[in-house]
């Protein structure tokens, strides 16, 4: 079973952390259906973006379950030490450091996934940052930068030596970003090659892949990212597969009502009602492409493109209860 640190987890389910999507509102609704672990959002570990509006809203919640876990990106060992310092003192119970990320944005300055052509840099930064907190640090990366280049194994040791807590791996080099399939071959090497605990990610998107991963890399754990979008029910699914070799009941109509109504409160609470309003639009982008399996597809895309062009809270509302009262009364 997953455990970091003192924390031992009910299940070895993981959600990714995902930058405009896992909010302290998606992170619940996670939790709810059955992800033992969750990740906020990655936050910059420069500090005079800590209070920056976009930043205040991806800090540790101190109302959020424990263990409580940010995730930081940035490239200096000094910088990021005192960023993991910060969020410890803000509620924050693990660090994790972002290595794996392959967006140009953050690879031009050589941070995220970039990061990984550079041991002698990695070392520095473990070091740091483990030295700055008391709480369990860890660490997600990619197989490598490259097809040529995959030094995960390499990464892992350090990591194990600079006394981290755990590693997550995405299956896909860095050139890769998310095209093609993700291997698992190099998270089952890194995981018969150091004791701390190996979290795969990449692809895993039902429950029979969940398992299949589980067993073919020895994983103590696997994190959800994309597949969670729209259908946070994944969890479930997974968890009730592991337990007893069969699928889960069905998700219902019913159930994409109540928490897709929940999830819209939810950021209007967080962000306001205005931009909550704009944020909730990629969120039913999302959980109709899912509905579309239950209902007529057409309708799906017309209650999305109908979504889409409005601004104001309580007219969405307005639609999404109009919409799924055709279907439940």
């Amino acid at each position: 079973m997953l455990k970091i640190g003192p924390y031992q987890f009910d299940n070895p389910l993981v959600l990714a952390p995902m930058a405009g999507v896992t909010d302290a509102i998606y992170r619940q609704l996670c939790r709810d259906n059955g992800a033992a672990y969750t990740l906020a959002e990655m936050v910059a570990s420069k500090k005079d973006l800590w209070e920056s509006k976009k930043s205040s809203t991806r800090h540790v919640n101190p109302d959020d379950p424990e263990p409580r876990a940010v995730q930081l990106i940035g490239t200096d060992p000094q910088e990021l030490a005192e960023a993991a310092a910060w969020q410890e003192s803000q509620g924050a119970q693990i660090i994790d450091l972002n290595m794996g990320c392959p967006a140009k944005k953050v690879c031009s300055v050589a941070a995220g996934s970039a990061l990984m052509a550079y041991p002698d840099k990695v070392s520095e930064i473990f070091h740091a940052v483990v030295e700055a907190v008391s709480s369990p640090v860890t660490v997600k990366i990619r197989t490598g930068t490259d097809q040529e280049h995959k030094n995960a194994l390499q990464i892992a040791q350090i990591a194990e030596a600079c006394g981290l807590s755990a590693i997550t791996i995405h299956g896909r080099t860095r050139a890769d970003k998310f095209q093609g399939q993700a291997e698992y071959d190099t998270i089952k090497k890194v995981k018969q090659s150091v004791s701390l605990p190996v979290i795969a990610n990449g692809d895993i998107c039902t429950p029979e892949q969940a398992r299949f991963v589980l067993e073919y890399t020895g994983a103590d754990g696997i994190m959800i990212g994309r597949a969670s979008q729209g259908y946070p029910w994944i969890f479930r699914e997974i968890n009730h597969y592991l337990k007893n070799a069969r699928k889960a009941a069905p998700v219902e109509v019913i159930d994409f009502h109540q928490t897709i109504r929940r999830h819209l409160e939810g950021l209007y609470r967080l962000y306001g009602p205005e931009h909550g309003a704009r944020i909730a639009r990629k969120h039913i982008g999302w959980y109709t492409q899912h509905l579309g399996d239950l209902l007529e597809p057409a309708a799906c895309i017309a209650l999305r493109r109908q979504f889409n062009q409005l601004s104001d809270a309580d007219a969405q509302q307005s639609l999404i209860e109009q919409f799924f009262g055709q279907f439940l009364k």
